[in-house]
């Protein structure tokens, strides 16, 4: 990364503009590294017994100074942003909040604002700006060209637009969202995304199957499904649980996609074709039909075809083809949808990357009448899949469970478990499920436009 001077960024009177972040995981040193690159004054910190190994990790950067609480980096930051779980964002925000420097600016980056906004009005001082944001990718995705959510919560305009000259660097896309929009639109292009690729990692486990060593599994859309579950996998499972439990529309939206996983498998073990197809060609309308932008020659597929099959960690042999797919995971994404009346390409202006690679998969099943008429045949009259079909309909129905309990410690330990299955090929997957990243994102086509 290139180094620069703040002033190349700032307004006049930010010369001396220090940013706090309290909270070092994954996506803080992100925040940490690519800002002090940009030549803001960083102050950081994390919990108190990582503060040795923190100093020792930054002990090289001028611009970063490594502190031992939240107190210190509130103190003395003219903009703190809190980059951590959202289930102790409240703790966390009680007990540094009221150390926040006098007139300073603060804002969260968790998945769900209800909570984070809460807190802030809660323990902030009044004199406190809130302006609360939210980068919609991992810490390992270039953040240039992805939107950034800004909330502009309670701040003049003037605190706005010191925060957007502090993130100018990362050259990301700004959506200006209020907290309750933000919410509702982070629930629709996220929470069902996570949950159909997490069951099928339960799935898997539950059949102890690497999906890439058996032959039905290799090439295509089966690319895709491998490499996102395991890149879900590979991350820290608060990211996931924080964002469907605490979100009353993710909540929602997880159990209405249990409920169409559960209705079409019965309707595939009944081997009933006229009402399976009925159920999909209706909701295939309703999804995609003439009220929004799928198929038009403007806008074009969000997946090139020739992508789909560029990344296997599996290796067919060469007498073998692809076998047909019932493809459950995504017929029920559909169902979902139309059940809850969502057209995904509403939100494609604040969306994640595995949202837009789900999306991408999914109309290029619908798109193509001659494949999913083959997916319906296969899904009532082929067993092959029967069996991993029905561990991914108890998966999705135990996650959806799970998130209306609201029992973080359940999450976790579901999560880990098949974390620790697939854990040997996740830096395999890391570096395969990148380079099929860069280029599907390279090739998508903004269908906002």
């Amino acid at each position: 990364m290139e180094s620069a001077a703040p002033s190349d960024y700032a307004q006049p009177g930010m010369e001396n503009f220090v940013v706090g972040l309290i909270g070092m995981g994954d996506m803080g040193k992100m925040y940490a590294e690519r800002l002090s690159a940009a030549g803001w004054r960083i102050m950081a910190c994390d919990r108190e017994d990582k503060y040795e190994s923190l100093t020792q990790e930054y002990a090289s950067n001028p611009r970063i100074e490594i502190c031992p609480n939240g107190h210190y980096v509130s103190r003395a930051s003219d903009y703190i942003i809190y980059s951590v779980e959202a289930a102790v964002i409240d703790r966390v925000i009680a007990q540094f909040g009221p150390s926040t420097k006098l007139r300073a600016i603060v804002g969260g980056q968790t998945s769900c604002k209800s909570p984070e906004i809460a807190a802030f009005e809660a323990h902030l001082p009044a004199d406190v700006s809130i302006v609360s944001i939210h980068s919609l990718h991992g810490p390992t995705v270039e953040p240039a060209g992805q939107p950034l959510v800004l909330v502009q919560h309670r701040a003049p305009d003037a605190a706005l637009h010191k925060v957007e000259a502090v993130l100018a660097c990362l050259r990301s896309r700004y959506v200006y969202l209020s907290a309750k929009e933000h919410d509702r639109i982070t629930a629709d292009t996220q929470a069902v995304t996570h949950a159909a690729f997490l069951s099928m990692g339960k799935a898997w486990h539950a059949n102890t199957q690497f999906p890439w060593e058996l032959a039905r599994y290799v090439g295509g859309i089966e690319n895709v499904k491998i490499n996102t579950m395991l890149r879900i996998y590979s991350q820290k499972w608060h990211v996931y649980a924080g964002l469907a439990i605490l979100n009353p529309e993710a909540k929602k939206q997880i159990a209405e996609y249990a409920r169409s996983v559960t209705d079409l498998y019965k309707i595939m073990l009944e081997g009933d074709l006229p009402a399976l197809r009925q159920r999909m060609f209706a909701a295939r309308d309703k999804v995609f039909g003439a009220n929004s932008k799928w198929g038009s020659e403007a806008s074009g597929p969000l997946l090139q075809p020739g992508v789909l099959s560029s990344f296997s960690l599996g290796t067919p042999s060469p007498d073998s083809t692809p076998r047909p797919n019932n493809h459950l995971s995504l017929l029920a994404m559909v169902d979902c949808w139309a059940n809850l009346g969502t057209v995904p390409y509403d939100h494609m202006i604040c969306s994640t990357p595995l949202f837009r690679l789900r999306l991408g998969v999914t109309e290029h099943l619908f798109g193509d009448e001659a494949m999913l008429e083959e997916t319906l045949r296969t899904a009532v009259s082929d067993l092959t899949y029967r069996s991993d079909d029905l561990e991914f309909t108890f998966a999705a129905r135990a996650w959806a469970e799970c998130v209306a309990i609201g029992h973080f410690e359940t999450y976790e330990k579901r999560f880990l478990s098949t974390q620790e299955f697939f854990k040997p090929r996740f830096e395999e997957a890391k570096t395969i499920g990148n380079q099929m990243m860069k280029q599907i994102m390279e090739g998508v086509k903004d269908k906002t436009q």
